[in-house]
This record gives C-alpha cells, structure tokens and sequence, in this order.
C-alpha cells in the first residue's frame, strides 16, 4: 500500500517527480487560507508525512493524524511543533540545518554593512532627489573592519559569521554559547564571553540563537542597557529572542546606534510598527536563506528526508532521534 504524503509548499519540478515517486502527495498550495486550512484537516486522517515549512502544528491537528509517521519541515528552525509532542506519539521531526548555514550568515553580513555604513537610509536619499551636496557628517557611517564582533549563539551559522568578521573584516570576535568552544577560538581567535560581558564589550552583537525558552527575550531592556551607545544589534535568529517593544525605545532614544532585522515579534511586521519609522533599522522580509540556490536544496533535503522517513529509515536531520525506532 503507497505511503501518503501532504505536501504544503511547492517543490521544483525535478524534486516533486522524486517525492511522488515514493508517495502519493496531495499539494496545497495556500495552508494558512481558510479553503487551505480546510483541505489540510480533511487530508490529515490519510497522511503518512506532512512536508512543508511555516505551519504550526498543534494538538487538535495531530489528532486527526492518526496515520503520521514523519513532519519534514524545510527550514533549520522547528519552533513551530511541540517537539515532546511529536515524540510521544511516535512521529519523527526532520529539518534542514546544513544548507541554509552560509546563505543565512550572508544576510548577516549584509546587514551588519547595511546598518553601520547607513545603505538603505542613504540610497533613499539619493532615490528621492535629496542627494544636493557632499553628505556632511550627519550622514557620517562607522567602520566595520577592525571593530569587536560579539555572536550570542555559536552554532553553525554564529562560526559562518565569525568567519566572515574574523578572516575578511580582521574582527575580534566575541561569543556566548551554552559553553566554551575551544575549536571556534582556535580557528577565529575567538573568545569566550558571558553575555552581559559580551554585550558590554561589542561593536556589533548578531543573534543566531535557535528560540527555545531559555532564548525567548533574552535580549530585553536590561540587556540592551549593557550594550555601548555605538552598538548595533543584528538579529537573525527569531523575532522573539528580542523585547521589541524594548528595543524600539533603545532605537529611539538612541541608546544604541542602529539595528539590522531581518525576524520580527509577528511576521509579517505591521505596517504601523514604529521600527519602520525609524531611520537606525534596516528591516529586511525573514529573507536569512532566501536565495534560488538554497531554497531547492533545503527542499531538497526535505524531500529526501521524507523518503528516508517513509521507507523505514533514519533519516539524516532527525530532530527528535528518541521517536526512531528501526524495524
């Protein structure tokens, strides 16, 4: 009997021919609309994996999912499912961590350029006509090479950012990680920081910590008071690892410089939040990994991950390896 597998992000064609090689897929292309939402719970009762990204699954779905063997989930994060939940009722969690890494510490980097030297609020100004006479030092940006790069999270793409401050922008590097990491600090000359210290020592801080409940507003009012005025906060880790509300009133009371954004509190961000008013943010679309290039291959692995899922094997990114049981 064929597996069935809903599928609700769509796949190059190359890589829906390999999934339905395997299964049966039922494609919806619009989830979170109400005719989307309304297939998905219909399509759930039949479904041996469900394949996708931006979906939260909570308890009333996986009910209906008596037959779920595998979630495949196209991204690196997995905030979105109750991991202990999926694991007592024996369905396997996977995820794409590798092939995300160097695109999201780009976007890192481009922001780490775009807010200290002022880019997205200076090109405006040229694009509006506003562009008379040699900018004065009110327009004045701050250098990047040679300045302290603190990384709050050194997992994959933290060592890709350091790699790029350390080997291209000669950076001192900073880190806070749940503990020390003497092959990061022998290969950038890192070194270890707690965080308030880390905060209090940086030029830039960039988050890449996953959101778990340890990170959820770890940087909050407090934090962001230990930060130098010059300070620019990158985030490309979740939206909730910051205090917004906290964060705007650091911004526009200039307690630090700048901030380059590409997660929100809720995305997509409201066209009324205040951060969009303010010339010190660069806020860019949770674009981290959003290249041709690393969107096929994160579906890609995905796929692959469901097929291994779904033919009994263990499949490469396992979340949740506690769930696999081989047969």
């Amino acid at each position: 009997m064929s597996k069935h597998v809903v599928l609700y992000k769509k796949l190059s064609p190359a890589l829906m021919q390999r999934l339905q090689a395997h299964a049966d897929v039922t494609l919806i292309e619009d989830v979170k609309s109400d005719e989307g939402m309304a297939r998905l719970r219909d399509a759930l009762p039949h479904a041996d994996g469900l394949l996708g990204a931006s979906l939260k699954l909570d308890a009333e779905l996986l009910d209906r999912a008596v037959k779920l063997k595998a979630v495949s989930s196209v991204s690196v994060g997995v905030d979105n499912y109750d991991i202990d939940d999926l694991t007592r009722r024996g369905i396997l969690l996977t995820n794409t961590p590798d092939v995300l890494t160097q695109t999201t510490a780009d976007t890192g980097f481009a922001l780490i350029m775009a807010t200290a030297r002022r880019v997205v609020e200076l090109a405006s100004m040229v694009r509006d006509g506003r562009w008379t006479q040699n900018i004065g030092p009110e327009h004045f940006g701050t250098d990047v090479h040679g300045k302290t790069l603190g990384i709050v999270g050194m997992g994959r793409i933290g060592e890709a950012v350091a790699q790029r401050g350390h080997f291209g922008f000669g950076m001192p590097v900073l880190y806070h990680s749940h503990s020390p990491k003497p092959d990061v600090e022998a290969r950038f000359d890192a070194q270890y920081r707690s965080l308030e210290d880390l905060l209090h020592e940086s030029d830039f801080v960039c988050l890449t910590v996953p959101l778990t409940a340890q990170t959820e507003r770890l940087i909050g009012a407090e934090q962001l008071a230990l930060m130098r005025p010059q300070a620019i906060l990158i985030n490309i880790a979740r939206g909730k690892v910051v205090d917004e509300q906290a964060l705007i009133t650091a911004l526009q009371n200039r307690q630090i410089r700048a901030a380059g954004l590409d997660v929100f509190d809720r995305e997509p961000i409201q066209t009324d939040s205040p951060l969009l008013q303010l010339d010190n943010v660069v806020a860019t679309p949770h674009m981290g990994s959003a290249t041709d290039e690393t969107r096929e291959a994160m579906a890609r692995c995905a796929v692959d991950n469901m097929i291994s899922a779904l033919s009994g094997d263990k499949p490469k990114d396992l979340v949740n390896p506690s769930a696999w049981h081989p047969h």
